[in-house]
Parts: C-alpha cells; structure tokens; sequence
C-alpha cells in the first residue's frame, strides 16, 4: 500500500513530498468496472480494467534517475494532479469546518485524499489507499510538530514558500510514516 504525502504553502506551493509504501498489509479492494462483469472477462482483460479503472498495481521500480514509477497507469504526475484537484474540496472544507484534521475530504478512484490545514494555513495533503484514520490523525499531528520545529522555532530566517530540504526532517517524517501509515 503506497501513501503520497504533500505539504503546501499558504499560496499551494508545495514546499515538500514524500511517497510511502507500507509493508503492512493491505485489504484488497475490486474493480469497481469489474464488479458487474462475469469472471472469465475479468481474466480476460484485466490490465485493461486496471488502466481504465485507474487502479494500481503499487508495484515499486526504481528507475536511474531515482524516481519512482507506479504500475497500472498511476505515475507521479498523476498522483500530483489528484492531490492538486483536491484543493478546492479542502477549501471548501475549511470554510466549513473548524477542525485542523479534515479526514477523507475527496475520493478519485482508489485513491482517497486526507487533508490537515494548520492555523497558518498550511496544508497537508496526504493520498492513501486504505482505511486508517487514527494512524492517519496521529501522522499529520507529528509531522505538523516536526514542521514547526523546523521551520518556524529552530530556523529565524524561514520563509513560507521555501522548499524544505533538511535531511533530519525527511528522515524523521519517513520514521513517523512507517510508524502510523
């Protein structure tokens, strides 16, 4: 199970990303466009139902740039595009609401996007592919206290629409996801 977690500026720039897979186990969930079809034509043209249902494979390859490449059609552009669209749902949301965890604020096929705004307006977008609320609450809420750590508290010269590129903080966010994702 693969976790894109996204942080935004105020201005949705985005300031840092991070793509997880989980080595816990998943639930597997059908095909919606397989559902009503009979057994021997899902066997038959299942790459085609996963590209046209836009479910993935979650298949890790690294390639010699570094990048990671999804299976079943679900590259990183993609995964950017459905993290990006959800904006204007959190926006929504936010007006809304006034809690900082938003839960499940959008669904794109398998794909559902958890969202965390922060009293500066800083969003935390995170895409998933299971259930796990708890685990997802108490991710956002440490990632959000490395966040000020090192951005506001520890580094006067911070800017809101700098990327972040301190290891520490790659590295500890990475530990936190294996921890609760």
């Amino acid at each position: 199970m693969s976790h894109h977690l996204f942080l935004l500026s105020p201005s949705d720039t985005p300031l840092y990303s991070l793509t997880h897979f989980s080595t816990k186990p998943s639930q597997t969930v059908p095909s919606p466009l397989s559902a009503n079809l009979p057994s021997w034509s899902t066997s038959a043209f299942a790459g085609t139902l996963t590209a046209l249902s836009g479910a993935s494979s979650v298949v890790q390859a690294s390639t010699q740039g570094g990048g990671v490449r999804m299976g079943g059609g679900q590259d990183r552009h993609v995964i950017q595009m459905i993290a990006n669209a959800s904006l204007d749902v959190i926006e929504e949301v936010v007006r809304r609401d006034n809690g900082m965890y938003l839960k499940s604020v959008d669904k794109f096929n398998e794909w559902t996007v958890s969202a965390f705004v922060t009293p500066g307006n800083m969003k935390f977008v995170l895409l998933h592919e299971g259930k796990n609320e708890e685990g997802i609450r108490a991710f956002f809420t440490e990632v959000w206290e490395l966040y000020v750590k090192v951005r506001t508290m520890l580094n006067p010269f911070h800017t809101a629409h700098n990327a972040i590129v301190s290891s520490v903080f790659d590295g500890r966010v990475r530990a936190s996801a294996r921890k609760y994702l």
